[in-house]
């Protein structure tokens, strides 16, 4: 049976994922949420992250930022970073996804996805054939929807827990 808002792994930041195991792996595509993920949310890229997308080109990977959020917000992010991106992406659906894999020139084999939401992020890529990674999010500071969605995440990751104690990982950690 799928469960679509359990991620494939968890990692306590974006920055602590294994991507040169990943790329080892075969892995060649990430798909970014930006907001909470990469940094706090509305904030510009800073130091960490452009580091962050120069490291990821020097392994190989192609990264795509794909946010529900308007095409200012995004694009000001990525002209710092330098990855590719898609605004708007209406994230659960799979639309954004699919297109971020065409815009690579990858497929479900060979991406994966990083995001801190269950509802959006996770959802979206579950649904999409893609792995996933759940990453904590940066900032407590959210917009009040946000804040609802998580509270019914908390009760999701519960039952992660003891789904993953029992199934175990398909990505490293």
């Amino acid at each position: 049976m799928k469960h679509y808002l359990y991620p494939d792994a968890y990692a306590s930041s974006a920055y602590a994922v294994p991507y040169e195991k990943l790329y080892e792996m075969g892995y060649r595509g990430i798909i970014y949420d930006v907001d909470n993920t990469l940094v706090p949310h509305g904030a510009p890229a800073d130091e960490r992250a452009i580091a962050h997308f120069e490291r990821l080109r020097k392994i190989g990977f192609k990264a795509v930022l794909l946010s529900n959020n308007k095409e200012p917000r995004v694009k000001s992010f990525n002209d710092k970073v330098g990855a590719m991106y898609i605004y708007k992406a209406n994230k659960p659906s799979t639309k954004g996804y699919l297109k971020a894999m065409e815009m690579m020139g990858t497929d479900t084999g060979t991406t994966f996805f990083v995001g801190d939401q269950l509802f959006t992020d996770v959802w979206g890529a579950k649904r999409s054939g893609i792995k996933s990674y759940l990453v904590k999010q940066i900032d407590k500071k959210e917009e009040i929807q946000i804040i609802l969605k998580r509270r019914l995440e908390w009760i999701v990751l519960f039952f992660y827990g003891f789904y993953e104690k029992k199934h175990g990982n398909n990505l490293p950690l």
